[in-house]
């Protein structure tokens, strides 16, 4: 059985290793988009907002409810891809750790 040194130096690897693979989930982009590609949003895995690109067709006032709708779709969109892969990432990082069945990570 591994003493409390061997048990406290895995639990900072695998800190370490969390803490990486946190910032590889900045570097991650996907991309969200609205009616039909009218509006795209880009954002990291991580959840950043990266930028927005929003088509000209819709930079009229009578589009005004429509363009406010197509963001907040898009911005969701973004958002689910981005936690997709962030779980991705998060379960090839957590696959190789010796963790109890059940035991999800970030902490």
């Amino acid at each position: 059985m591994n003493n409390i040194e061997d048990i406290m130096a895995m639990a900072q690897n695998v800190q370490n290793e969390l803490a990486k693979a946190q910032e590889d989930l900045d570097k991650i982009e996907v991309e969200g988009a609205a009616g039909g590609g009218l509006v795209k949003v880009k954002a990291s895995a991580k959840g950043r907002i990266i930028g927005v690109e929003i088509d000209e067709s819709l930079l009229q006032v009578s589009e005004k409810q429509m363009l406010e709708d197509l963001v907040a779709a898009a911005l969701n969109d973004a958002r689910a891809k981005a936690d997709a892969a962030s779980n991705e990432q998060m379960a090839k990082f957590s696959s190789g750790l010796p963790l109890p069945p059940g035991f999800k990570l970030p902490f």
